[in-house]
């Protein structure tokens, strides 16, 4: 027992999930003596006030750090790139709590169990960008996983959600024990989990235990991610999933999952970059053909964010592919204005299922923009960014993302990339062209009294997404200097 060592552990570092993982018992416990009528908002407040708190935390973080060092025996790396992927996942966590205020009142689920739930998530996500051993990558995807699943079936009330949660809970379970089989091997191949213990002992490692290993591994990041052909889970949970749960879904997953794959393959495996550089290419590729052509045949509009998300993947995909700091630069700020815009579409999409009663779908959403004019630009605006049409920051995201695979010297990825894009503008302006000029061929059935009242909280979601989407193009100067600190720790192979 003398022996025995404690490592020494910074709680500053692990303070954004410490913040989340506070809220969540605070949301568990609290509203049990709380009056009936004040537990949802008792529950949202803690819930959004713990999103801030876990940004500001991770914010000044990242302005006091200029290298990266490890903690709790380095299991975990306290740098900028996982302090900025943490701001994104707790700026998304925000959207998606302003999206779930109004939902929370209509639906029969206990808001203190689905706000620590979102929250919990939230906390899995910010160990998961920040893990630096494969055993932290797998504990943290878990932590955030099974909170997801739990949360795509909370409507209880509504079989779809039920069938979104077990699909989900069954493909997830599959592809972590696909990462978890992969971990093995690479932990037979060299003896160690460590990200930069792998990386010092490839040399000697058994090579085909140590590629398999990063194969398996890579599948099991790509199902997280949504990336084809690992996406089958994806159409069907987030048609399922409650609205405000598929929006967070969208956006912070995409975020975790994707920071993670970067920080792994760059500081794991650098020695095996032309391995994974064009594995990953060619999943971008297959993530692009496959995502635009599902997203043409949809009529149901979650379903087709959904293919659009896939699709996105690969978009996604490139400048992690291309093993370069251009591309690590392209890659975090692509996720800044394309998680606001998931969040946000998905906001526009529940302001109208609340509206009909019912799923919604082209016909579902004729008129929108005449109806409701502040959503029906904010959404015409998503669709646009989508497709990568200024003032979206997404315009800068995609150029950057071609760009580096341009410097790389793999200008038929670039062009791959176009192609999707153009493909993308049929259903992405359907989705616009509904709003303003198609005459719904469905009878509605309006709420006694009128239209529904305004929600105020999804309303100021809306906007806020407005805000990031168009200020990350207004700023994308500063933005791109944050995301070009936040990789500098990175040694990419290229």
């Amino acid at each position: 027992m003398n022996g025995f060592q404690q490592p020494t552990i910074d709680w500053a570092a692990l303070s954004p999930e410490l913040i989340l993982l506070g809220g969540a018992a605070i949301c568990l416990i609290i509203p049990l003596f709380l009056p009936g009528g004040w537990r949802r908002p008792f529950s949202a407040v803690v819930g959004g006030l713990c999103f801030v708190g876990a940004g500001v935390a991770a914010g000044i973080l990242f302005a006091g750090d200029e290298t990266g060092i490890g903690i709790v025996a380095d299991a975990i790396q306290r740098d900028r790139l996982a302090e900025l992927a943490q701001i994104f996942v707790a700026g998304s966590g925000l959207l998606a709590v302003g999206v779930s205020i109004g939902w929370q009142r209509e639906e029969r689920t206990r808001a203190g169990e689905y706000y620590a739930l979102l929250l919990s998530a939230g906390a899995g996500m910010s160990f998961f960008v920040a893990a630096s051993n494969l055993m932290t990558l797998f504990l943290g995807l878990e932590w955030f996983s099974i909170s997801l699943y739990i949360l795509c079936a909370i409507a209880v009330d509504h079989l779809p959600s039920l069938e979104s949660g077990l699909k989900y809970l069954i493909v997830g379970s599959f592809g972590s024990a696909i990462l978890l089989f992969g971990s093995a091997f690479v932990y037979g191949a060299t003896g160690v989990i460590g990200y930069a213990d792998i990386a010092a002992g490839t040399d000697e490692a058994d090579r085909f235990l140590l590629v398999l290993g990063l194969a398996l591994i890579l599948v099991g990041l790509a199902f997280k991610a949504s990336a084809a052909p690992f996406h089958m889970w994806t159409p069907d949970v987030y048609q399922g999933a409650p609205t405000p749960v598929t929006g967070f879904m969208a956006a912070a997953t995409k975020i975790a999952a994707l920071v993670a794959s970067m920080r792994l393959l760059v500081t794991a495996f650098p020695s095996e970059a032309r391995l994974w550089t064009i594995a990953l290419a060619v999943i971008a590729c297959i993530s692009l053909a496959w995502g635009n052509i599902g997203a043409l045949i949809q009529t149901d509009i979650k379903r087709l964010l959904a293919y659009s998300s896939i699709s996105h993947a690969g978009f996604l995909l490139i400048p992690v592919a291309v093993g370069t700091s251009l591309g690590g630069r392209a890659l975090l700020f692509y996720l800044i204005s394309y998680a606001a815009m998931n969040v946000g579409a998905f906001a526009v999409v529940a302001a109208r299922e609340r509206e009909l009663a019912r799923p919604v779908t082209f016909d579902g959403l004729a008129g929108l923009g005449w109806e409701r004019p502040g959503l029906g630009i904010a959404m015409s605006l998503f669709m646009f960014g989508f497709i990568g049409l200024p003032p979206a920051g997404l315009f800068l995201g995609k150029f950057y993302a071609f760009s580096a695979a341009v410097e790389r010297g793999w200008t038929w990825l670039a062009i791959v990339g176009v192609i999707a894009t153009v493909i993308s503008i049929y259903y992405y302006a359907g989705v616009v062209g509904a709003m303003y000029f198609r005459r719904s061929i469905e009878v509605r059935l309006a709420p006694a009294g009128g239209s529904p009242p305004r929600d105020w909280a999804l309303s100021a979601t809306v906007v806020a997404a407005v805000v990031v989407t168009i200020g990350s193009f207004v700023a994308a100067g500063p933005l791109l200097d944050i995301a070009r600190d936040a990789v500098s720790s990175l040694g990419f192979p290229y």
